[in-house]
């Protein structure tokens, strides 16, 4: 894996748009971004180490996000 600078977290914020403030939350939030981040990297580079197309990876990474429904939501 290539070595990448350290990104800012986003600030988490409610529906309501202000910010989450409880520091557990943000920091599970985090540690979930951080994990997806690993798996999709890992992911990409099986795929590419496999003779797939990058774009079509990312584009079948990027239909599974898009695809996500939230808790509660109806289809």
């Amino acid at each position: 894996m290539s070595a990448r600078a350290p990104k800012a977290p986003p600030v988490w914020r409610q529906p309501d748009g202000k910010p989450v403030s409880c520091l557990e939350k943000i920091k599970v939030m985090n540690q979930n971004v951080q994990e997806i981040e690993n798996l999709c990297a890992d992911a990409l580079e099986d795929g590419v180490l496999m003779g797939c197309d990058v774009d079509q990876i990312k584009a079948a990474l990027h239909a599974l996000i898009d695809g996500l429904t939230p808790p509660g939501a109806k289809d």
